[in-house]
């Protein structure tokens, strides 16, 4: 605890044990390393597939769909660095820290704006069929990609610009990479908890309205019933990944009440399976939940899964 950072801040808890690499707990970063590299890989495949096909790079949900696949793959690639980066308690410089957290927390908060946007277009989709193609376009599509990155980076830039205009001699200094170091007022914190509890009210409100209105369109007889019903499983299944993002905010907490309850090794075991769980598990869900289900994604993936051994390569029409 005698080796604090050139900024004269207190350690945080993730400082209180340095692991040693050894057998057991390279072992064990090693199968969430290859976790997040077989989703990763996932993603690319499918990535492909939807730039392959003109059909995929015209229909929103699809774009939106992309946009999610590779925000997915850079959320992971950056939880892995972090991860990997405090497992030693590594400093690096502050302005690289600021890069890394940037990119982390904008993805982060993409993730459940995605969900969100892509809920509202199934919405559309099955309760105003005949304006559908109207109001979900590429160019809504893509304002809509613009927004998301907008809201979601506003947040930690607060923070960036604060720190930069208080002190910025100290981006040149070695750190411990976390957020908590760029918090140097106390309305920081208020500013982060506000913003936090706001945008995932907001999402959920927009997913539980999604969600009873497709219900409710699926129940009516003039519905196209297969559809309803497979937009009433995504959007469920969307609820389901905004809870698994909402349990990252307490990732923190978790490993702060480990740190300070448990013995080194105890608190390196159950600090992984945190990790596993709630940080990486809900990254991986995107595939499976929009690429897998989806009838005109799925022969595909699987045909460059197999290295195209199918005689015949499935087809795409445009009324999907």
């Amino acid at each position: 605890m005698t080796n604090q950072s050139n900024e004269g801040s207190p350690l945080v808890h993730q400082q209180m044990f340095k692991v040693e690499l050894n057998e057991g707990p390279l072992s064990k970063l090693i199968v969430a390393i290859l976790m997040s590299l077989l989703f990763t890989c996932i993603n690319i495949i499918m990535f492909h597939i939807l730039l392959s096909k003109p059909v995929f790079r015209e229909l929103p949900r699809y774009i939106l769909f992309a946009h999610m696949l590779c925000n997915d793959s850079v959320q992971l690639m950056v939880s892995m660095l972090l991860y990997v980066l405090s497992l030693n308690v590594q400093l690096i410089p502050k302005a690289t820290c600021a890069l890394i957290l940037l990119v982390a927390v904008t993805t982060f908060f993409n993730a459940a704006l995605n969900l969100a946007v892509m809920s509202l277009e199934r919405y559309v989709a099955i309760c105003f069929p005949l304006r559908h193609s109207e109001m979900a376009t590429q160019r809504a599509a893509g304002i809509s990609i613009v927004f998301i990155w907008f809201f979601s980076i506003i947040n930690i830039s607060i923070d960036m610009i604060y720190t930069l205009i208080i002190d910025p001699g100290s981006f040149k200094d070695p750190m411990f990479c976390t957020q908590q170091r760029f918090f140097l007022s106390a309305w920081q914190k208020d500013v982060f908890h506000g913003f936090n509890l706001f945008f995932f009210l907001t999402v959920t409100a927009i997913l539980i309205f999604t969600y009873i209105n497709v219900v409710l369109a699926a129940r009516s007889a003039s519905a196209e019933k297969e559809s309803a019903k497979k937009a009433q499983k995504t959007i469920l299944l969307h609820l389901v990944q905004l809870v698994l993002c909402v349990n990252t905010f307490i990732y923190g907490t978790i490993e702060r009440a480990l740190a300070m309850t448990s013995s080194s090794r105890l608190f390196m075991d159950l600090r992984y399976l945190n990790f596993l769980f709630v940080i990486i598990l809900p990254r991986c869900l995107s595939p499976l939940i929009y690429g897998l289900r989806d009838d005109a994604v799925r022969p595909l993936f699987l045909y460059y899964v197999r290295c195209g051994t199918q005689k015949v390569k499935p087809s795409v029409t445009k009324h999907l």
